[in-house]
Order: structure tokens, then C-alpha cells, then sequence
């Protein structure tokens, strides 16, 4: 059986107070269909506790991943994100992916990161109604919807969305795959 995935690489962010659902949700999902998927958080190799207390031990540092080495980056919500998006790395990697038509998804509060690596300008995403004007203020075009998609951006709103974000990330792959794109 040949899965979908083969052979990509996802990053994912991790810190403390992430959003549990909307980590390990995606990162499972896209693990069953193959992919590889590497958690950054600031160290490597720390336990990191989610907002429900579910554990997620990090792959890898901020610091030493590179964009180039993954196909697309996914970012989880929850507090993590305000926390991360103070690290000038984590906006380099978020601009990088962004610049490189590479996908960029988060979902929730994760549009934080998005808003502060300077990637909205223009594009059409949703996210937590709690960063609306967030989004608005940086110059998304805001949605209310359960999945955005804006060529290689895609967003959510919250956990109740996770099916439909995880079908948009996995048709995105699908159509690169056809059109012959990484």
C-alpha cells in the first residue's frame, strides 16, 4: 500500500500550554499517512505540557531546524503560540516556508506566529474568534469558517475543526503531488 505522505517531512511547533488536540491530532494523522513529522520546541528532547496536561517530548530545537529539510510546516494553537512567536527563529522558519510556497497551517491561536513572521499581508484565513482582529489588524482577509484555504496557507478555527484542517493538509499534498510540486 503506497500512503500519501511518503517520504515528506512536516514540522510542528511545541511549548508549553499548546493546544493538545491541536497537536497530536495532525501530527497522528499525518504520521498514518506517511509522513515523517518532526516537533521543534526550544530544546530538544524536553517534555513539554499541554493545556490539558497531555505530554509531548520535542524532536528537535528551534534552533537547528531548517525549513528546506521539510515540506510544510503545521502549527498548533493554544498559548504556546504567543510564547513562540518571541522567538526570532521561530518567525524566520514560519517566513521561509511562507516565501518558499511551502505550507503554512495553524489552527487556532497559532495564527499568532503567522501575524508576527509578517506572512497574513492579503491572504484569506480564519482562526480562534479571539484573534480576529489580530488577523484583521495585520491584514488577513478573515473568514468564519471551519478551513481556509489560500494557496499554500490553511487555517482553522478550533479543535471541532481538526477533520476538516487535516483534509485540507492532505488535499494540498495530493494536488502538489499531481501538479508535480514538493
Amino acid at each position: 500500500m503506497t500512503l500519501p505522505l511518503e517520504s515528506r517531512r512536516i514540522l510542528t511547533f511545541v511549548d508549553d500550554i499548546y493546544e493538545d488536540l491541536e497537536l497530536w491530532y495532525p501530527k497522528l494523522r499525518l504520521i498514518e499517512a506517511g509522513a515523517g513529522v518532526t516537533v521543534a520546541g526550544p530544546k530538544s528532547g524536553v517534555q513539554y505540557a499541554g493545556k490539558h496536561g497531555y505530554p509531548c517530548t520535542s524532536d528537535a530545537a528551534i534552533s537547528e531546524v531548517r525549513a528546506s529539510n521539510f515540506a510544510g510546516l503545521v502549527i498548533p494553537g493554544g498559548f504556546a503560540p504567543d510564547k513562540l512567536r518571541r522567538d526570532p527563529r521561530v518567525l524566520d522558519l514560519v517566513r521561509e516556508f511562507a516565501e518558499a510556497g511551502k505550507l503554512v497551517a495553524a489552527i487556532c491561536h497559532a495564527g499568532w506566529i503567522p501575524i508576527s513572521a509578517g506572512v497574513y499581508r492579503g491572504v484569506r484565513v480564519t482562526g480562534s474568534p479571539g484573534i480576529k482582529d489580530d488577523l484583521v489588524n495585520a491584514g488577513a482577509i478573515w473568514e468564519d469558517a471551519s478551513v481556509v484555504v489560500d494557496r499554500h496557507f490553511i487555517s482553522s478555527r478550533k479543535p471541532d475543526d481538526l477533520p476538516d484542517f487535516c483534509r485540507a493538509i492532505l488535499r494540498f499534498f495530493a494536488e502538489g503531488a499531481r501538479e508535480g510540486q514538493e
